[in-house]
């Protein structure tokens, strides 16, 4: 099952809204994310994030309840045994 996951922005990259760049933390394991399906991020906001892209924008509450459930699965280990 792919599962999308709440990060927040952290910086932005590129002024070609196709190929814009963002560094966003997952609960404090950072990862590059495409931002193009997002034109209107901007840094410190929250994006849910699949397979690379951010797909949409959240508010900070609702990333914060989803990094809860992820904790109490024990999921957001995986993110950190993906880390560069």
């Amino acid at each position: 099952m792919c599962l999308a996951i709440p990060g927040k922005i952290l910086s932005i990259e590129g002024d070609d809204p196709f190929m814009r760049m963002g560094k966003v933390s997952f609960g404090g394991v950072v990862k590059d994310v495409n931002l193009a399906y997002v034109p209107d991020a901007q840094v410190d906001n929250y994006v849910i994030v699949h397979v690379g892209f951010a797909i949409s924008i959240v508010d900070e509450e609702e990333a914060n309840r989803v990094f809860e459930y992820l904790r109490e699965m024990d999921e957001l280990a995986e993110l950190e045994d993906d880390a560069p």
